[in-house]
């Protein structure tokens, strides 16, 4: 099962007990069904639980007594469709919720949405024909899909409106209509949430928390990675400046100081700065600063002689 059937198939298993909300998620979920006119059309799915939420919304909801039918989507799956094929009763759905079907433009009628529950409703009704979320175990993108561009943008504004959280939607031209997507996950596991498909949202949260988990885990190999480079690397320049300090004026020119840092480096070439710190009794500064005189000695010998491919 799609993690989009998976979010239906939870949403449809909410009991509506307020008959306003019952009108709401009708309302959304037939109007943006691309079959809420005076024409006759249908709305076709593969998720059988969706069908029997259109049929029993538009009962209980408008009193009209919607047809399913079995057919075969797009994609060449099962499907099935649900339609009105009486003109007396397609009017009638419209009449309900203050249409005419003769409008120039189809526009959400706030005035079906009494309260915000009814709001959470609607936008439910909607996301059962029209919402698609990709799983999460591959990226972030929850989106509806509008079928003209004014009931989009006054989809875009309602969910923009919503007082519980908040989202920031976008909205794009897509062939055929328009979409309303989201693409950040914390407003995605809202929306779910707000919707009603808390165990959706619970799974997004957890492949969220997972994915973070392995990435802050990735970073810190990366770093210390990175810092092991750069230590080798330095331990490198510093082994050839000593290298060149032996072979040509000796170790035993040197400082006394600098002599026993010299001879400990070149014969454990490893050891780090703190390590190298403890073996002598100085501090990590200290064998820096003195590692650095070692270096200057060693690349002005490097310099003068002309050897070349050392540093």
């Amino acid at each position: 099962m799609s993690f989009t059937s998976q979010i239906k198939s939870e949403l449809c298993k909410i009991e509506l007990k307020k008959q306003c909300c019952l009108r709401a998620e009708c309302y959304g979920a037939w109007l943006f069904s691309k079959c809420f006119s005076v024409k006759e059309s249908a709305f076709t799915t593969e998720n059988v639980h969706v069908a029997r939420r259109m049929l029993e919304l538009a009962a209980a909801g408008a009193g009209v007594s919607p047809q399913m039918t079995y057919a075969v989507s797009r994609r060449k799956q099962p499907a099935y469709r649900v339609s009105l094929p009486e003109e007396q009763e397609r009017l009638w759905l419209l009449k309900e919720f203050g249409h005419s079907g003769t409008e120039p433009s189809l526009r959400i009628n706030r005035a079906v949405l009494e309260d915000g529950c009814c709001q959470v409703a609607f936008l439910r009704g909607v996301f059962l024909v029209c919402g698609n979320a990709t799983d999460p175990n591959k990226g972030y993108h929850l989106e509806f899909a509008a079928p003209y561009k004014n009931l989009a943008g006054d989809l875009y504004t309602l969910l923009g409106e919503a007082e519980t959280f908040q989202i920031n939607p976008s909205m794009v031209r897509r062939p055929g209509g328009y979409g309303i997507y989201l693409k950040d996950s914390g407003q995605i596991e809202n929306l779910l949430t707000f919707l009603g498909a808390t165990g959706a949202s619970m799974e997004l949260m957890q492949v969220r928390m997972y994915k973070e988990v392995k990435n802050n885990i990735n970073r810190k190999t990366n770093f210390e990675t990175a810092n092991m480079d750069k230590t080798y690397s330095a331990a490198a320049r510093q082994i050839a400046a000593i290298a060149a300090i032996n072979d040509t004026i000796g170790l035993g020119s040197l400082p006394e100081n600098l002599q026993e840092l010299a001879a400990l480096r070149l014969n454990d070439p490893e050891l780090t700065l703190r390590q190298l710190g403890e073996r002598l009794g100085i501090s990590r500064s200290g064998v820096n600063h003195r590692l650095q005189k070692l270096l200057e000695i060693g690349e002005r010998i490097i310099e003068e002689k002309g050897i070349d491919g050392v540093m």
